[in-house]
């Protein structure tokens, strides 16, 4: 099996929490997203008995936006450096959204660092649904549009009874909020999304993995989730009526299941 050589980091970090014993836990976040944006209401409950390291992509959080276009195999690398630079040697590594093949594929190129995955409103490719929505999703980025790329945004974000339990007024208003963060670095990770194919990685997975499918998404579709189910060996798989963001409709049962999860791991 090769040994890939780790890149200096480069990756603005994230650190919560002081590790008794267990394994750290490194976290991947989505497209468009950050780890304040994607973990930061349940950064304090995972860092509860563990160190964890959050790394924001280019162009997220404090990290400088890429001149060149993203590739996966030095992202999984990055993410991997990060952790090493705040000492941990072995690690869990959960993936939110475009963060999940990106932490599939540090487990495949480190397979002696990564302990575990837990990967959420994930996918192994873009089908013809996910790679449409992402096109317009992309080309509202370019358009300047900030509010209606916001708008766009929540619609395909949120599962639909969440959406509805606000009035149109208190949508728009939320999108309004939405439209002053966008990363700038967002038409470039929903490019990635769209090229990015690790299925031949998931056979060769061996490593405990909680798959945990946002039922209600209507970004990703639940037929793109369900396909990790199928061909990950030895999945654990947990449901969440959830859209795309967990974090927002459901952050304590999202934080639930994934300490449940790595608890269970650390205690053999």
């Amino acid at each position: 099996m090769p040994v890939f050589t780790l890149p200096e980091p480069a990756l603005a970090r994230t650190v919560r929490g002081a590790g008794s014993g267990q394994p750290g836990l490194l976290l991947a976040h989505g497209a468009g997203g950050g780890i304040e944006a994607n973990y930061g209401p349940i950064l304090d409950g995972l860092a509860a008995g563990r160190t964890v390291v959050g790394a924001d992509f280019p162009g997220s959080g404090a990290t400088p936006r890429s001149t060149e276009p993203l590739e996966l195999d030095v992202l999984a690398d990055q993410l991997v450096a990060a952790a090493d630079a705040e000492g941990l040697e072995t690690f869990a590594v959960s993936g939110y959204s475009l963060g999940g093949p990106v932490a599939i594929r540090a487990a495949t190129r480190h397979p002696e660092r990564v302990t575990a995955l837990v990967l959420t409103a994930t996918f192994a490719h873009a089908d013809t649904k996910f790679d449409l929505a992402a096109s317009v999703w992309r080309q509202l980025c370019e358009s300047g549009d900030r509010l209606l790329l916001a708008e766009f945004s929540t619609l395909m974000a949120f599962g639909t009874s969440a959406l509805n339990a606000f009035t149109p007024a208190q949508v728009r208003a939320a999108a309004e909020a939405l439209a002053e963060s966008v990363p700038p670095g967002t038409p470039d990770h929903i490019e990635l999304a769209r090229r990015i194919d690790v299925r031949a990685d998931l056979a060769a997975l061996t490593i405990p993995t909680l798959l945990i499918t946002t039922t209600a998404d209507p970004l990703v579709p639940l037929s793109l989730q369900e396909e990790l189910a199928d061909t990950i060996p030895g999945v654990h798989r947990a449901d969440l009526a959830t859209g795309h963001l967990p974090f927002a409709e459901r952050p304590e049962e999202w934080l639930r299941l994934i300490t449940t999860f790595l608890d269970a791991q650390a205690q053999g």
